[in-house]
């Protein structure tokens, strides 16, 4: 670790001796009063880019059967599993959350809990429901965030189409 004496002209003097090669940028001087360097100094971009996974827009595309682990009583180990896209049933109405904020909305004093308005995200996590096909065993599976996506579709080949 070295201790950071004095910054002067895109140099930082340290007990230990200075660093020419470091490019100071708005990101490393704000870190250099949080952080103490080692002994290697950074070269950073003023404005980082996206991760990759935010960049490209891709169609995620899953095959419709995957080999994988079952956990079910009678087969524990790796067998064929149906596909399927995990879509939420419909909500009760006699569900304990539901009941106390109906008694609540009731009467006078209009609406009584907050409402969600400042959605951010533009893209959903799926969430893929595998069934085994030999015992029926169904377990959930989370996939990245994305915004196509689609179950078994047939790649488009490019080029022309007779």
């Amino acid at each position: 670790r070295h201790r950071i004496d004095r910054i002067t002209g895109g140099r930082l003097h340290t007990h230990h001796g200075t660093f020419t090669s470091c490019l100071l940028t708005r990101t490393t001087t704000t870190l250099l009063s949080l952080f103490i360097l080692p002994s290697f100094c950074v070269q950073t971009p003023l404005h980082s880019p996206l991760p990759t996974h935010f960049k490209n827009n891709t169609m995620v595309n899953i095959p419709k059967e995957r080999r994988t682990y079952c956990a079910g009583k009678t087969c524990k180990r790796h067998r064929l599993h149906k596909v399927t896209q995990y879509k939420a049933g419909k909500a009760s109405n006699f569900a304990q959350g539901k009941r106390r904020y109906d008694s609540k909305q009731m009467g006078f004093g209009g609406q009584t809990k907050p409402v969600f308005h400042k959605k951010a995200k533009t893209t959903r996590k799926v969430v893929l429901r595998l069934e085994c096909k030999k015992c029926k065993t169904k377990k959930q599976l989370c996939i990245k965030r994305t915004k196509h996506f689609e179950l078994g579709a047939k790649k488009q080949d490019s080029g022309h189409q007779y």
